[in-house]
């Protein structure tokens, strides 16, 4: 970013959130001397690490939001099966959008005005990671659909939305309400149930040779 002078300006990426408003906002109620330490150091991340990657593996539930040209703002579910939503480089993200309720209130927004926002959420660790940047609809593409397509998932794919990360940040779990999945308490249950069928199995083992021994 250049100044009234020409010269170059080390902006924070933390500032795509943090406006001239939220930081008297801040100061007014006693965080700000916080987050201007973390500025300092660059604020906000704007290219995916490892443990953002790692993320990405095991969420299946995100809030996509867009706002249309005159700022009206809109959120919508998107899910899939856990790593539906694919790290194509060191900035870029995208996922199959399926076919849903036909509204295409998200895909309206972002034909004009691609200013976007992902939350991503996973219940069962109590953690989020927020995700501002610009967002475009594919069409059309069949390669990068079936890329990006969840194997052997039961949806129709409509479309493909690429997300360019402009700035990133991970919440701290406060008050978030832990949440485990179906399918992993099953799993666990089963688990359960075989090693309790297996010492059941042991038990009457044990009983009978205690019988054979005992006088």
């Amino acid at each position: 970013m250049l100044d009234g002078r020409g010269s170059t300006v080390n902006v924070p990426a933390s500032d795509i959130a943090f406006t001239a408003t939220v930081k008297a906002m801040q100061t007014a109620r006693g965080s700000r001397a916080a987050y201007a330490r973390q500025e300092a150091l660059g604020g906000f991340h704007t290219t995916i690490d490892e443990n953002l990657t790692q993320f990405l593996a095991q969420v299946d539930t995100a809030y996509l939001a867009t706002s249309n040209a005159a700022g009206q703002p809109y959120a919508q579910h998107r899910g899939g099966p856990k790593g539906f939503i694919h790290v194509l480089d060191e900035r870029t993200i995208g996922f199959a959008d399926f076919s849903g309720n036909k509204q295409y209130i998200s895909v309206g927004n972002l034909a004009e005005n691609d200013r976007a926002f992902l939350f991503l959420m996973d219940y069962a660790h109590r953690r989020r990671i927020k995700l501002w940047g610009r967002a475009r609809v594919v069409t059309g593409d069949v390669e990068l659909t079936a890329l990006l397509m969840p194997q052997d998932y039961r949806a129709r794919p409509e479309q493909v939305i690429l997300f360019e990360i402009e700035a990133w940040d991970a919440n701290c779990p406060q008050h978030i309400p832990q949440k485990i999945d179906a399918a992993d308490v099953t799993i666990a249950l089963k688990r359960l149930e075989d090693r309790v069928a297996a010492l059941e199995i042991e038990n009457a083992g044990l009983r009978h040779e205690l019988g054979r021994t005992t006088p």
